[in-house]
Protein backbone atom coordinates (compact mmCIF):
# COMPACT_ATOMS: atom_id res chain seq x y z
CA UNK A 1 0.00 0.00 0.00
CA UNK A 2 1.42 3.40 -1.04
CA UNK A 3 2.57 5.92 1.93
CA UNK A 4 -0.01 8.55 0.64
CA UNK A 5 -2.61 5.86 1.03
CA UNK A 6 -1.90 4.77 4.52
CA UNK A 7 -1.77 8.22 5.52
CA UNK A 8 -4.94 9.07 4.62
CA UNK A 9 -6.52 6.31 5.99
CA UNK A 10 -4.90 7.02 9.42
CA UNK A 11 -6.02 10.55 9.12
CA UNK A 12 -9.71 9.07 8.14
CA UNK A 13 -9.73 6.72 10.79
CA UNK A 14 -8.50 9.67 13.98
CA UNK A 15 -11.12 11.99 12.11
CA UNK A 16 -14.00 9.83 12.22
CA UNK A 17 -13.42 8.72 16.39
CA UNK A 18 -12.24 12.13 16.99
CA UNK A 19 -15.63 13.16 15.84
CA UNK A 20 -17.67 10.55 16.90
CA UNK A 21 -16.21 10.78 20.97
CA UNK A 22 -16.60 6.98 20.97
CA UNK A 23 -17.22 4.57 18.60
CA UNK A 24 -17.55 0.92 18.64
CA UNK A 25 -15.37 -0.98 16.26
CA UNK A 26 -18.67 -2.49 13.95
CA UNK A 27 -19.33 1.02 13.32
CA UNK A 28 -16.13 2.08 12.44
CA UNK A 29 -16.29 -1.20 9.98
CA UNK A 30 -19.01 0.21 8.48
CA UNK A 31 -18.34 3.73 8.36
CA UNK A 32 -15.24 2.23 6.08
CA UNK A 33 -17.11 0.10 3.94
CA UNK A 34 -18.97 3.39 2.23
CA UNK A 35 -15.60 5.50 2.51
CA UNK A 36 -14.02 7.23 -0.36
CA UNK A 37 -10.73 5.66 0.70
CA UNK A 38 -12.27 2.34 0.42
CA UNK A 39 -10.26 2.04 -3.11
CA UNK A 40 -10.65 -2.02 -2.82
CA UNK A 41 -14.17 -2.44 -1.43
CA UNK A 42 -13.45 -3.83 1.94
CA UNK A 43 -16.40 -4.90 3.85
CA UNK A 44 -14.25 -4.02 7.33
CA UNK A 45 -10.58 -2.80 8.65
CA UNK A 46 -9.25 -6.06 9.72
CA UNK A 47 -8.38 -6.60 13.97
CA UNK A 48 -4.75 -6.90 13.03
CA UNK A 49 -4.80 -4.00 10.56
CA UNK A 50 -6.91 -1.95 12.72
CA UNK A 51 -4.53 -2.17 15.65
CA UNK A 52 -1.11 -1.47 13.46
CA UNK A 53 -3.03 1.92 12.37
CA UNK A 54 -3.84 2.72 15.85
CA UNK A 55 0.21 2.46 16.47
CA UNK A 56 0.99 4.13 13.57
CA UNK A 57 -1.02 6.90 14.60
CA UNK A 58 0.28 7.11 18.16
CA UNK A 59 4.06 7.43 16.61
CA UNK A 60 3.08 9.96 13.89
CA UNK A 61 0.63 11.97 15.64
CA UNK A 62 1.00 11.59 18.74
CA UNK A 63 -2.77 11.06 19.03
CA UNK A 64 -3.55 7.95 21.61
CA UNK A 65 -6.82 5.59 20.48
CA UNK A 66 -7.82 3.52 23.15
CA UNK A 67 -10.87 0.91 23.64
CA UNK A 68 -13.00 2.23 26.75
CA UNK A 69 -14.48 -1.29 28.04
CA UNK A 70 -16.88 0.29 30.75
CA UNK A 71 -18.89 2.09 27.91
CA UNK A 72 -19.18 -1.09 25.73
CA UNK A 73 -16.06 -1.09 23.92
CA UNK A 74 -15.95 1.49 22.14
CA UNK A 75 -12.81 3.64 20.74
CA UNK A 76 -12.06 6.90 22.06
CA UNK A 77 -9.34 9.48 21.51
CA UNK A 78 -7.44 9.45 24.74
CA UNK A 79 -5.94 12.90 24.43
CA UNK A 80 -8.74 14.24 22.82
CA UNK A 81 -8.47 17.91 24.79
CA UNK A 82 -5.16 18.23 23.40
CA UNK A 83 -6.44 18.16 20.06
CA UNK A 84 -9.51 20.34 20.56
CA UNK A 85 -6.63 23.27 21.61
CA UNK A 86 -5.59 23.80 18.44
CA UNK A 87 -2.26 23.41 16.81
CA UNK A 88 -1.11 21.62 13.41
CA UNK A 89 -2.79 18.24 14.51
CA UNK A 90 -6.08 19.96 14.13
CA UNK A 91 -5.56 21.90 11.38
CA UNK A 92 -4.07 18.69 9.81
CA UNK A 93 -7.69 16.82 10.48
CA UNK A 94 -9.79 19.30 9.75
CA UNK A 95 -8.20 19.84 6.29
CA UNK A 96 -8.09 16.16 5.40
CA UNK A 97 -11.84 16.20 6.92
CA UNK A 98 -12.74 18.76 4.51
CA UNK A 99 -11.23 17.32 1.82
CA UNK A 100 -12.38 14.00 1.95
CA UNK A 101 -16.12 15.12 2.55
CA UNK A 102 -15.92 17.30 -0.64
CA UNK A 103 -14.60 14.19 -2.95
CA UNK A 104 -17.45 11.83 -1.14
CA UNK A 105 -19.86 14.97 -2.33
CA UNK A 106 -18.09 15.34 -5.88
CA UNK A 107 -21.19 16.55 -7.32
CA UNK A 108 -21.00 20.10 -5.19
CA UNK A 109 -17.61 20.86 -5.47
CA UNK A 110 -18.35 23.87 -7.90
CA UNK A 111 -20.97 24.90 -4.73
CA UNK A 112 -18.15 24.77 -1.87
CA UNK A 113 -15.93 27.59 -2.23
CA UNK A 114 -12.47 28.10 -0.66
CA UNK A 115 -10.17 31.17 0.42
CA UNK A 116 -6.77 30.91 -1.84
CA UNK A 117 -3.75 30.71 -0.48
CA UNK A 118 -0.38 31.74 -2.16
CA UNK A 119 1.57 29.02 -4.14
CA UNK A 120 4.27 29.87 -1.69
CA UNK A 121 2.90 26.40 0.27
CA UNK A 122 5.03 24.53 -2.43
CA UNK A 123 8.01 25.08 -0.07
CA UNK A 124 6.32 23.92 2.68
CA UNK A 125 7.54 20.70 2.70
CA UNK A 126 11.37 21.34 2.43
CA UNK A 127 11.06 23.91 5.06
CA UNK A 128 9.71 21.29 7.37
CA UNK A 129 11.91 18.68 6.46
CA UNK A 130 14.47 20.96 7.35
CA UNK A 131 13.40 22.28 10.35
CA UNK A 132 12.75 18.53 11.43
CA UNK A 133 16.19 17.52 11.15
CA UNK A 134 17.99 21.04 11.77
CA UNK A 135 19.81 21.66 8.76
CA UNK A 136 20.02 25.63 7.26
CA UNK A 137 18.60 26.36 4.60
CA UNK A 138 19.90 28.80 1.50
CA UNK A 139 16.67 30.77 0.22
CA UNK A 140 16.21 33.48 -2.87
CA UNK A 141 13.86 36.19 -1.96
CA UNK A 142 12.43 38.79 -2.90
CA UNK A 143 11.17 41.13 -0.86
CA UNK A 144 8.24 43.94 -1.48
CA UNK A 145 10.70 46.98 -0.29
CA UNK A 146 13.96 45.59 -2.51
CA UNK A 147 13.81 45.73 -6.36
CA UNK A 148 15.76 42.71 -6.54
CA UNK A 149 15.74 39.10 -4.92
CA UNK A 150 18.50 37.99 -2.57
CA UNK A 151 19.71 34.88 -1.36
CA UNK A 152 21.13 33.91 1.72
CA UNK A 153 21.46 31.53 4.44
CA UNK A 154 18.83 31.14 7.36
CA UNK A 155 18.20 28.76 10.32
CA UNK A 156 14.42 27.61 9.79
CA UNK A 157 12.70 28.34 13.64
CA UNK A 158 9.21 27.38 12.90
CA UNK A 159 5.98 28.04 10.15
CA UNK A 160 3.20 29.79 10.53
CA UNK A 161 -0.36 31.18 8.27
CA UNK A 162 -1.88 33.82 8.88
CA UNK A 163 -4.01 36.01 6.29
CA UNK A 164 -4.12 33.36 3.23
CA UNK A 165 -0.28 33.60 3.78
CA UNK A 166 2.11 31.08 4.71
CA UNK A 167 5.73 33.06 6.96
CA UNK A 168 8.82 31.39 7.51
CA UNK A 169 10.47 32.40 11.43
CA UNK A 170 13.86 31.97 10.90
CA UNK A 171 17.59 32.90 11.84
CA UNK A 172 19.80 34.75 9.70
CA UNK A 173 23.25 32.90 9.69
CA UNK A 174 25.00 36.71 8.43
CA UNK A 175 23.76 38.73 11.23
CA UNK A 176 21.87 36.31 13.66
CA UNK A 177 18.95 38.41 13.74
CA UNK A 178 15.35 36.61 13.92
CA UNK A 179 13.16 37.62 10.89
CA UNK A 180 9.95 36.51 9.06
CA UNK A 181 9.32 35.43 5.50
CA UNK A 182 6.38 35.54 3.47
CA UNK A 183 6.82 32.41 1.34
CA UNK A 184 5.10 33.53 -1.24
CA UNK A 185 8.16 35.73 -2.07
CA UNK A 186 11.01 32.99 -1.66
CA UNK A 187 12.24 31.90 -5.26
CA UNK A 188 13.79 29.26 -4.96
CA UNK A 189 15.45 26.87 -1.65
CA UNK A 190 18.04 24.30 -1.33
CA UNK A 191 19.01 22.67 1.85
CA UNK A 192 22.60 22.81 2.83
CA UNK A 193 25.02 20.15 4.73
CA UNK A 194 24.90 22.70 7.88
CA UNK A 195 23.24 21.68 10.65
CA UNK A 196 21.98 24.02 14.01
CA UNK A 197 20.96 23.83 17.17
CA UNK A 198 17.16 25.51 18.25
CA UNK A 199 17.72 27.97 21.00
CA UNK A 200 17.17 26.00 23.97
CA UNK A 201 13.47 26.56 25.48
CA UNK A 202 12.09 28.44 22.10
CA UNK A 203 8.50 27.29 21.69
CA UNK A 204 6.57 29.20 18.30
CA UNK A 205 3.56 29.67 20.51
CA UNK A 206 5.36 31.87 23.50
CA UNK A 207 7.42 33.76 20.25
CA UNK A 208 4.39 35.37 19.35
CA UNK A 209 1.95 35.23 22.25
CA UNK A 210 2.10 39.07 22.27
CA UNK A 211 0.88 39.94 18.94
CA UNK A 212 -1.78 39.40 16.57
CA UNK A 213 -0.48 38.26 13.17
CA UNK A 214 3.15 37.78 12.38
CA UNK A 215 4.76 40.88 13.35
CA UNK A 216 6.64 41.08 16.51
CA UNK A 217 7.31 44.46 17.09
CA UNK A 218 10.25 44.06 19.01
CA UNK A 219 10.54 47.66 20.77
CA UNK A 220 6.79 47.58 21.53
CA UNK A 221 5.82 46.72 24.96
CA UNK A 222 2.76 44.38 25.70
CA UNK A 223 -0.10 46.70 27.47
CA UNK A 224 -3.32 46.88 28.08
CA UNK A 225 -5.33 48.11 25.45
CA UNK A 226 -9.03 49.28 25.44
CA UNK A 227 -11.67 49.42 22.69
CA UNK A 228 -15.22 50.20 22.30
CA UNK A 229 -17.28 48.27 19.52
CA UNK A 230 -20.84 49.11 18.63
CA UNK A 231 -23.33 48.67 15.97
CA UNK A 232 -23.53 44.87 16.00
CA UNK A 233 -20.01 44.25 15.41
CA UNK A 234 -19.40 43.14 19.33
CA UNK A 235 -21.08 39.89 18.25
CA UNK A 236 -17.85 39.33 15.99
CA UNK A 237 -15.72 39.64 18.70
CA UNK A 238 -17.63 37.01 20.98
CA UNK A 239 -17.44 34.87 18.50
CA UNK A 240 -14.29 34.83 16.74
CA UNK A 241 -11.70 36.67 19.75
CA UNK A 242 -8.94 39.19 18.32
CA UNK A 243 -6.84 37.66 20.78
CA UNK A 244 -6.39 35.13 23.94
CA UNK A 245 -6.30 37.88 26.21
CA UNK A 246 -9.59 39.20 24.74
CA UNK A 247 -11.80 40.12 27.67
CA UNK A 248 -15.21 41.68 27.31
CA UNK A 249 -15.16 44.27 30.36
CA UNK A 250 -18.32 46.17 29.91
CA UNK A 251 -21.30 45.74 27.99
CA UNK A 252 -23.84 48.21 27.25
CA UNK A 253 -27.17 47.74 25.29
CA UNK A 254 -25.84 49.03 21.79
CA UNK A 255 -22.24 48.76 22.48
CA UNK A 256 -18.99 46.92 24.32
CA UNK A 257 -15.88 47.40 25.84
CA UNK A 258 -12.83 45.36 25.25
CA UNK A 259 -9.76 44.72 26.98
CA UNK A 260 -6.50 43.04 25.56
CA UNK A 261 -3.05 42.94 26.52
CA UNK A 262 -0.66 42.90 23.59
CA UNK A 263 1.82 45.01 21.50
CA UNK A 264 0.08 47.42 19.42
CA UNK A 265 1.72 46.21 15.97
CA UNK A 266 1.20 46.59 12.64
CA UNK A 267 -1.25 43.65 12.05
CA UNK A 268 -3.24 44.62 15.30
CA UNK A 269 -3.86 48.34 14.23
CA UNK A 270 -5.36 46.74 10.61
CA UNK A 271 -7.53 44.25 12.01
CA UNK A 272 -9.04 47.07 14.16
CA UNK A 273 -9.10 49.59 11.41
CA UNK A 274 -11.37 46.73 9.06
CA UNK A 275 -14.11 47.68 11.17
CA UNK A 276 -14.00 51.79 10.23
CA UNK A 277 -16.31 54.01 12.68
CA UNK A 278 -17.76 50.59 14.63
CA UNK A 279 -14.00 50.77 16.70
CA UNK A 280 -12.98 53.25 18.95
CA UNK A 281 -9.75 52.90 20.67
CA UNK A 282 -10.63 54.04 24.50
CA UNK A 283 -6.64 53.70 25.59
CA UNK A 284 -3.40 54.05 25.88
CA UNK A 285 -3.74 57.60 24.40
CA UNK A 286 -0.62 56.96 22.14
CA UNK A 287 -2.45 54.41 20.07
CA UNK A 288 -5.86 56.36 20.36
CA UNK A 289 -4.35 59.28 19.22
CA UNK A 290 -2.62 57.31 16.09
CA UNK A 291 -5.80 56.22 15.27
CA UNK A 292 -6.99 59.98 14.90
CA UNK A 293 -4.53 60.61 12.80
CA UNK A 294 -5.21 57.96 10.32
CA UNK A 295 -8.91 58.58 10.28
CA UNK A 296 -7.53 62.77 9.63
CA UNK A 297 -5.73 61.50 6.72
CA UNK A 298 -8.16 59.03 5.35
CA UNK A 299 -11.09 62.24 5.61
CA UNK A 300 -8.09 64.31 3.68
CA UNK A 301 -7.91 61.74 1.20
CA UNK A 302 -11.32 61.71 0.30
CA UNK A 303 -11.66 64.80 0.13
Amino acid sequence: MAASELFNRYIWLVDLIFSSEGITREEINRRWSRSSLNYNNEYEIPERTFHRHKDAIKELFDIDIVCDRSAGKVYKIANSEDIKKGGVRTWLINTFAVNNLINESHHMKQRILFEQIPSGQRFLTPIIEAMRDNYTLTITYQSFHRERPSTFEVEPYCVKVFKQRWYLLARSTWDGNIRIYGLDRIHSIEQNESTFNLPKGFDAESYFNDVIGIIIGTNDKPEVIEIKVSNGQQNYFRSLPLHHTQYEAHTEMYSSTFTFFLRPTFDFIQELLRYGADVEVIQPLELRNQFAKIATDMNELYK
